[in-house]
């Protein structure tokens, strides 16, 4: 009965490396993410737990199918589960903070940053079992073998990194700071209208004072798809307002004729370098994107 419930050596060593390595890969991916968290710590806590079980999960796996264990490889059932537990867990947990923040992050990039959070969690899966695959299948010693597959599982790790990693408004655009003007209640940026509501003297000084704006320029004509999405300029506000803080006012608007996008606010931290870096590094919603070059078709005329 002993034997049949001990675990040989070599295959715990697979499955150590595997985790570990699915996990480290986690924790690597999770620094990217400090605009995005909710809280800390305990925001990274929840995430490298779940981290470390998809990661276990598919180190699993292949020991699993070598020992002839079939009914254990139904636990891989429990990944799926799990990754969409996580996003939904992290997609209720930014919606119900939405009441408590300067202003709001919005349904698109709160629906990205759960998409992101789960798709993480399936690069830990993958790169542990790329891991736990490699050692296995090499008959090699059991130190070369593990070596060679922690290169091809960090190999891996890079390439979907590579593949996951979205765009932000800095590769499609150019943010420059903008020219405040008050005009009796209006307020205008760079000759562009943005709102009425500086009704008071007060708000007016406030504004001339201590207002900072940035004015986004995209590259080419179609990137105004991107830019336009109000889903998108929600995203860029609140990520101004969170860099920096908001004192009071907060605004985005759009040039209808030129496609430049204003994000102007009166933050308590005045530094308009990071205001123009926060918003280029703002992440383009993947509800945003749209080819431009599936709407290239060559249609001839019928003679």
């Amino acid at each position: 009965m002993e034997d049949q419930l001990s675990l040989p050596a070599d295959q715990l060593s697979i499955i150590i490396t595997a985790v570990i390595i699915g996990t480290l890969g986690r924790v690597w991916l999770l620094k990217e993410d400090y605009r995005q968290y909710p809280s800390y710590p305990n925001g990274y806590l929840i995430h490298l737990i779940t981290g470390f079980v998809a990661s276990a999960l598919g180190a699993v796996a292949i020991p699993a199918l070598m020992s002839k264990n079939f009914v254990a490889v139904t636990f891989l059932t429990l990944a799926l589960q799990q990754f969409r537990d996580v996003r939904k867990m992290e997609k209720e947990s930014l919606s119900e903070l939405e009441n408590t923040e300067y202003t709001y992050r919005g349904d698109a990039y709160i629906d990205g940053i759960a998409k992101t959070f789960e798709a993480r969690n399936y690069i830990a899966f993958i790169t542990s079992f790329v891991v736990s695959l490699t050692i296995s299948s090499l008959s090699f010693q059991l130190a070369f073998a593990t070596a060679v597959g922690v290169l091809i599982g960090l190999v891996v790790l890079f390439f979907l990194k590579h593949f996951t990693k979205g765009k932000s408004i800095g590769d499609i655009a150019q943010v420059e700071e903008g020219r405040v003007e008050v005009k009796d209640s209006s307020l205008f940026v760079d000759g562009i209208f943005v709102s009425n509501l500086l009704g008071t003297d007060n708000a007016a000084t406030l504004f001339k004072e201590e207002g900072l704006t940035v004015v986004i320029y995209p590259n080419e004509n179609h990137y105004r798809i991107n830019l336009d999405n109000f889903g998108q300029r929600q995203a860029a506000l609140f990520e101004a307002t969170r860099a920096l803080g908001n004192k009071r006012y907060h605004f985005t608007r759009k040039d209808y004729e030129k496609g430049r996008v204003v994000i102007t606010l009166v933050p308590i931290k005045q530094d308009i370098d990071a205001l123009i870096e926060v918003v280029k590094k703002c992440p383009l919603l993947e509800s945003t994107k749209k080819s431009h070059r599936v709407m290239k078709t060559d249609v001839k005329e019928e003679k």
